[in-house]
């Protein structure tokens, strides 16, 4: 017994590896259209610039728009809790400085999301609860805000902003590459 069990163990070894020696670097990887669950998703926006909470906000787009292909958007729940300089963006007062701002938080909002801002750190930077936009509720404070949720269960989400390279850029810096 024990030693049919060995040579079928060989068997299975043999097998892995005869379809491990036909895969290769020049093979393609494959896509997996995996369907996700309803998710419960927490972002953490504190960023240094003002622009830069606007910008990041492409993640949550991006998310959004995931979900509806892959996932269950309709029974999840997105919260973005900000406490960082992007709220002069986010406040209605600094609308001539940052028109773009408004338009982009409603986006988010209407798809669901709901959007916080620390009175803290409003405080902290010259501002009172009042002083943001209508899609926006002040929360005492983004630490417990935070806790809060990871208590429920949210996935914690803390985007960082880099420079997009694309496969242009990947080729021009190294051009033993070639074009394909």
């Amino acid at each position: 017994m024990k030693r049919v069990a060995m040579v079928m163990l060989g068997i299975c070894f043999a097998g892995i590896g005869a379809v491990s020696a036909m895969a290769g670097p020049d093979d393609p990887s494959s896509f997996d259209p995996v369907k996700y669950e309803a998710q419960k998703v927490l972002y953490d926006w504190n960023y240094d610039a003002p622009e830069d909470g606007i910008r990041a906000l492409g993640f949550i787009r991006n998310h959004l728009k995931a979900m509806d292909e892959y996932g269950d958007r309709e029974n999840s729940k997105v919260v973005m809790v900000a406490h960082g300089n992007e709220l002069h963006a986010f406040s209605r007062l600094n609308r001539e400085a940052y028109p773009e701002a408004y338009d982009a938080l409603k986006e988010i909002a209407d798809a669901g999301v709901e959007i916080h801002v620390c009175a803290n750190a409003a405080r902290g930077r010259g501002y009172a609860p009042e002083d943001f936009y209508d899609v926006i509720t002040v929360v005492p404070a983004a630490v417990i805000d935070i806790a809060k949720y990871q208590n429920e269960g949210y996935s914690y989400m803390y985007p960082q902003l880099t420079s997009k390279m694309t496969r242009d850029d990947v080729v021009a810096k190294h051009p033993e590459l070639s074009m394909q």
